[in-house]
Order: C-alpha cells, then structure tokens, then sequence
C-alpha cells in the first residue's frame, strides 16, 4: 500500500507515520530523515543536500526526488510505503506522479484537526520557535500549499479523512480502520 500522511504542523503525522509503518509492515519514509541519512552517510547526494541546507536554502525537488527514487527501490518498500513530507507543491505531485508511474499512490490520508487546540499543544511544548505568530504563519503556509494537493487527491478519489485530535494509540486505530474501508 502506497500511502501519503497529510496534515497542518503538530498534527502528529510523523508519529502516526511510524506507528502504521510498522502495522502494516511497510517502510516510513520522512523526506527529513532522508536528507539526514544522506548527509550523515557522506553520499554524494547527502554532500549536495548539506550544502544547501547549510546554506539556509530549500532543497530542489530534483535532488527530493532522486532521494526518493533511490529510497523506494529498495527492497522493504516493495510492498509500499507511507510518505511524510512530500509532496508539499503541485509541482512535487507531478514529479511524484512521474516517480511511481501508473501505480500511483494508494491513498492520502488527511489528518483533522482543530486548530486552536493543536497551537496551544504546540505553545505548551515550549520550543523557542513555537510563538503564537510562528505557529499562526505555519498554519497559514499549510493551508495555501496543501489545499491544491488535496483538491488533485481528491479528485483522483484517493483521500480519505481521519480525526487527528485524542489520543495517539486511538488515532492510530482510526487511520487504520480508514484504509480499511476504502
């Protein structure tokens, strides 16, 4: 099963990502993670991908993508895997779409939440960069960049909604349940 976790920043998807991973038996895999594997294995991907993260730059989606191709071909992603991260921009989908070809993604699984409740669980954690304006602009930036992917999702009839919010074990439960149904 191919899978895609959508969801606004603190929603839990990279904790939720794991958790169904390893009940499905399929890899997780985090574009971040990705990156940090690269840069600490000394690949040369991994060198291009420091340079321009110390750089305070966005890493190309060329250099995401080639990443990705190379981590999707190996052998415990043959039976699919749960994408976190990417895509983010119409253009990522399009570079996604031409990756998996005609298979595809099998689902993307959008994560509910409210989020007043979601920024003040983020203001409580306590993070230097976790302001009440920082979290109200990442919200903001979600909204304007995810909202095209949903609607190319959606339209493809391949997402389905789960409610983000109690908690993590009956998230986990829910999310399951979901890809069940459809």
């Amino acid at each position: 099963m191919r899978l895609l976790f959508i969801g606004p920043p603190g929603a839990g998807k990279g904790t939720q990502a794991s958790r169904v991973a390893e009940r499905l038996g399929i890899p997780h895999i985090s574009t971040g993670d990705m990156f940090r594997h690269h840069v600490s294995n000394g690949t040369e991907l991994g060198a291009k991908v420091d340079a321009i993260m110390k750089a305070g730059d966005y890493v190309p989606d060329s250099l995401t993508v080639q990443m990705l191709s190379q981590r999707v071909a190996e052998d415990d992603a043959a039976d699919g895997f749960i994408l976190d991260g990417f895509p983010r921009t119409p253009a990522q989908v399009e570079a996604l779409d031409e990756l998996l070809s005609e298979e595809g993604l099998d689902r993307v699984v959008v994560f509910e939440v409210d989020e007043g409740e979601l920024a003040g669980r983020m203001l409580a954690r306590g993070r230097a960069d976790d302001t009440e304006e920082a979290i109200r602009n990442r919200f903001d930036i979600y909204r304007k960049q995810t909202q095209p992917l949903l609607d190319v999702y959606g339209e493809r009839g391949i997402t389905v909604s789960v409610d983000g919010m109690g908690e993590v074990g009956e998230i986990t439960d829910r999310v399951i349940a979901a890809l069940h149904q459809s």
